[in-house]
């Protein structure tokens, strides 16, 4: 079983009638196992550099892009360089882990 240690954290940020955003934060080498989101998320990189694994691709991440991220599929994360992004989704939106 892998630690939760070692995962990237996601911050609660605002709440609003329609959106919520996180701020996702993690180190060099860690990793969000693989989740869904059950809505689709919207991502910004504020700072650093990810690789996620989506759909059998490898996509890379680096600051001052933004990602849309579709409902349901699949995907992880893994942290190349210290990093900040925020997350948007719907409030009804929940982000399932799909390993531990």
């Amino acid at each position: 079983m892998k630690s939760t240690i070692n995962r990237p954290s996601l911050t609660p940020l605002k709440m609003g009638n329609e959106l919520k955003s996180f701020l996702v934060s993690g180190k060099k080498g860690m990793e969000m196992p693989l989740h869904i989101s059950t809505k689709e998320a919207v991502v910004i990189i504020q700072k650093g550099k990810a690789l996620m694994r989506l759909d059998g691709k490898e996509l890379q991440f680096n600051a001052n892009e933004l990602h849309i991220i579709p409902a349901g599929k699949p995907h992880s994360l893994l942290v190349m360089e210290d990093f900040e992004a925020f997350a948007l989704m719907k409030t009804d939106s929940e982000i399932e882990f799909l390993e531990k």
